[in-house]
């Protein structure tokens, strides 16, 4: 995640790309508004489920396959929006103190990181439940959200210095555990599918790690590469759990194979060499003469494919998912492009290129909704505060902003405090609640 205020990519003709939590969903952004697109097809056709003129987006979040979508505008960086696209209706507002960096959501948490607090929403009323204070100082707006509604943890860095990655129960509130990941400050963080898991990378971009994210144990350790340092964009599990994939400011892709079943092997056997296993034991005899550093090298694990793409110094956003029963590496570029690659059953083969869509054009299968910007104007409301101020914003009186206590350690608060002004009705309707539910999901049949 970068600090996409000013959105310079944007300005130049260039998009904002983004999965929702499990990739069925692309949203794309751009200086003339916004679209969402389905996945299902995507071999073939990109289907375009919805578009809207609207200000410049930099961030939006599609809650899975419903009709939510949350949004922050460039003309108003410290305002979140969630809308119900479908009924081209937006539900509630908030505003900050200040620029919102992140949005993340799932089916029970919404989460709003600015640059030094973190505030949780309960997603079904849009009420702050809890607001973590005084966090490290994350411009980036670093933080990840488990998509699991049984395991829904939220992760952010714990330190400016080092790779710490706090991790924080969304649901009852309170700090899990510290993982102290790399010596270097963090640059990726990814939950696993189940949120059982956590995959790290740091500034220095050689070495990516999973951990357990319910004890914080380490899993697996990841080479990326040895010659040089890289600044990691987009870190993401696929959605069976079994790969990782990291793309970077290089031209290159890393798609890497979670073995599992070695791990269970080894921790069953422990430190036990056979005695027949003479490489075992040349190997275990060889290490240990040499510097932990390079033994760790040995033991890390390598990329099982990758993809070369035409060009350094482009943000790509990437994801691996199943299509029509194929495993698929989806590459969502920011100058205007969505790569469909398959992916090899054979550690070293190459990924092939099936398709590549160009996001910038119209397309003949797309369902447009022509809209104007009466989101903006005189919003229709779904039954939730159509209103808030949060933490001193605009028109919010200094006394209000600081009547929200203020948390040590990086957490406190219950939140309640730090909404100043409310306009509209707290219950939501049932509009709301079965968009939240995702039983009106929408797609490119809709009308």
């Amino acid at each position: 995640m970068m600090n996409l205020l000013g959105r310079t990519d944007v300005d130049a003709g260039e998009v904002f790309v983004n999965f929702n939590q499990n990739i069925t969903s692309l949203a794309v952004a751009s200086s003339g508004g916004y679209s969402l697109y389905s996945l299902g097809s995507v071999d073939s056709t990109l289907d375009k489920i919805y578009h809207t003129k609207s200000d410049e987006l930099f961030l939006i979040e599609r809650l899975f396959e419903s009709s939510l979508v949350a949004i922050v505008s460039q003309r108003a960086p410290r305002k979140l929006k969630v809308c119900h696209f479908k009924k081209q209706s937006e539900i509630c507002n908030y505003s900050y103190a200040n620029t919102i960096l992140a949005v993340k959501l799932n089916r029970e948490r919404l989460i709003v990181c600015l640059e030094e607090s973190l505030y949780i929403h309960n997603i079904q009323d849009m009420k702050v439940v809890h607001t973590i204070r005084d966090t490290p100082c994350n411009p980036q707006g670093l933080c990840a959200l488990s998509s699991s509604s049984e395991h829904c943890y939220l992760a952010y860095p714990g330190s400016v210095t080092a790779g710490e990655v706090q991790i924080f129960d969304a649901i009852n509130l309170h700090a899990k555990t510290m993982i102290p990941a790399h010596d270097t400050p963090l640059a990726a963080l990814a939950f696993s599918p189940s949120g059982t898991e956590i995959a790290t990378a740091s500034e220095r971009g050689t070495v990516i790690r999973v951990f357990s994210s319910q004890d914080g144990s380490r899993l697996f350790e990841l080479r990326r590469g040895l010659k040089r340092c890289v600044s990691i964009v987009s870190l993401s599990f696929s959605t069976c759990a079994e790969y990782l994939v990291s793309s970077s400011n290089t031209e290159t892709v890393h798609i890497f194979r979670l073995d599992r079943s070695a791990t269970e092997t080894a921790e069953g056997h422990g430190s036990k060499q056979s005695s027949d296993d003479w490489m075992g034991f040349l190997s275990k005899t060889v290490t240990s003469y040499l510097p932990t550093q390079v033994t760790d090298v040995f033991s890390q694990g390598r990329a099982f494919a990758s993809v070369t793409l035409p060009e350094a110094g482009v943000r790509r956003m990437c994801a691996i998912t199943t299509i029509q029963k194929q495993l698929r590496l989806l590459i969502a570029s920011q100058d205007g492009y969505l790569y469909v690659y398959s992916i090899p059953t054979v550690e070293g083969a190459e990924c092939q290129l099936i398709k590549r869509h160009d996001l910038r054009l119209e397309d003949h299968y797309a369902m447009d909704i022509k809209e104007t910007n009466s989101l903006v104007d005189s919003p229709q409301t779904l039954g939730l505060n159509s209103g808030v101020s949060i933490g001193g914003a605009a028109g919010v009186p200094p006394s209000s902003a600081g009547a929200a206590g203020a948390g040590t350690g990086g957490s406190g608060g219950d939140g309640k405090s730090a909404v100043s002004v409310t306009i509209g009705v707290d219950k939501p309707s049932s509009s709301y609640a079965s968009a939240v539910k995702g039983d009106d999901p929408v797609g490119p049949s809709s009308a």
